[in-house]
């Protein structure tokens, strides 16, 4: 073979030769062509299974958004927003604020009952509701009810589900809400109390009602219910031991709470209804301590409930907020507040959106004016930011 009339030639033909002569350049040369073709092998792979995003074109990977309509299937309304329209006992001689008078004028006085039909006439496009307990029962009926003492007086306490006449009440409200086509899916329940009290028996009668309420809520179809975690109003401060900072008291609330949470999810699974925990002060007011709980009991029968602006400072709304959404799947409250009247919504609903939340948004409005024109203002902020 001539291989002198073109250097390059003579160049790829020396360059050859000396790879035959010389061992340790042929194995590095058949390292490399193992190498190149392991690699494109392996490239070919994960060009197959998606994940080499380079080979396809510019925006082909974004998810259409979602039309007004099928976002609004994420919002329920929110009975406590509210909840100055509903028909409420008299307390004492004390007489009806104006506003609340004016207010009833203008929208009507409801009770639970109508609720579903106030939700469809005034939230159009929204099929779910959050239903607050404190509203439950016909209150012509003192036989629905607890009661409880003070200053040696008798008075209707909590709704109590345990009596015949509070469960023809349920079947009344399920066939209400069924009638209506729209689904009860939380109760913001602050019926069952002290679940991380000190005191044995408070905690079992605390988990007791819960059960009660529990059974309630799937009387009426509804799949998620807050317990509040309770424990101390003001968490205890740390003390210096040994020259550190140690919090020991606050141990014995968070070990009765994780006791409490898991009696009830346990029976939550039974009956099929989620047990939540909203950030709603005591022990609560610390998401930390939320995740504590939710990682002790370690039951998908048992998750968070996040609510937008209930923190005790600012630099919580939305980092708090990050906490716990990655641990919520069925209830979010979203909130306008007198303590953080200019929270940014659209944040936190990019909050929402970045952990990929699918789950009902309940709009909570409690800043003050209308609640129904404040109510909608803050579903429509929502609805406008939701992805």
């Amino acid at each position: 073979m001539n291989v002198n009339h073109h250097p390059e030639s003579k160049k790829n033909y020396e360059m050859k030769k000396e790879r035959k002569q010389n061992p340790e350049i042929q194995q590095s040369s058949i390292r490399r062509r193992s190498f190149l073709k392991a690699a494109g092998m392996s490239a070919i792979g994960m060009a197959g299974m998606g994940t080499l995003s380079a080979a396809k074109p510019l925006g082909e990977t974004k998810m259409p958004l979602r039309t007004r309509e099928e976002r609004l299937q994420q919002m329920a309304s929110n009975s406590y927003a509210v909840n100055r329209l509903f028909k409420r006992r008299p307390y004492g001689s004390r007489p009806e604020r104006p506003e609340t008078t004016e207010l009833k004028k203008k929208y009507g006085e409801i009770t639970l009952l109508d609720f579903p039909q106030f939700t469809l006439d005034t939230y159009p496009g929204v099929k779910a509701m959050d239903l607050w307990s404190s509203l439950f029962g016909d209150l012509s009926d003192d036989s629905m009810f607890t009661t409880r003492e003070r200053n040696g007086n008798t008075y209707p306490g909590d709704f109590d589900p345990e009596q015949i006449s509070s469960k023809r009440y349920l079947d009344q409200l399920a066939e209400k809400i069924a009638t209506s086509g729209l689904k009860a899916v939380h109760i913001s329940n602050n019926a069952p109390r002290g679940v991380a009290d000190m005191d044995e028996e408070t905690r079992k009668e605390g988990v007791r009602v819960a059960k009660l309420w529990l059974d309630a809520s799937r009387h009426i179809g509804v799949e998620s219910m807050r317990v509040n975690t309770g424990g101390p109003r003001i968490i205890p401060a740390s003390v210096i031991k040994g020259g550190y900072p140690q919090n020991m008291e606050i141990e014995p609330f968070l070990k009765n709470a994780i006791e409490s949470f898991k009696e009830m999810a346990d029976y939550g699974e039974q009956v099929g209804v989620k047990v939540t925990i909203e950030n709603h002060w005591g022990l609560a007011a610390n998401p930390i301590n939320i995740r504590i709980i939710l990682n002790e009991v370690n039951s998908p029968w048992c998750e968070a409930s996040p609510d937008f602006c209930n923190w005790e400072h600012a630099y919580m709304l939305y980092h708090g907020l990050e906490v716990l959404v990655p641990m919520a799947n069925s209830m979010v409250h979203a909130k306008r507040w007198t303590r953080f009247p200019e929270v940014d919504i659209a944040r936190c609903v990019g909050v929402l959106n970045n952990a990929g939340y699918k789950g009902y948004i309940s709009t909570e409005y409690e800043a003050g004016g209308d609640p129904v024109e404040g109510t909608l203002k803050l579903l429509n902020d929502v609805v406008t930011a939701l992805k």
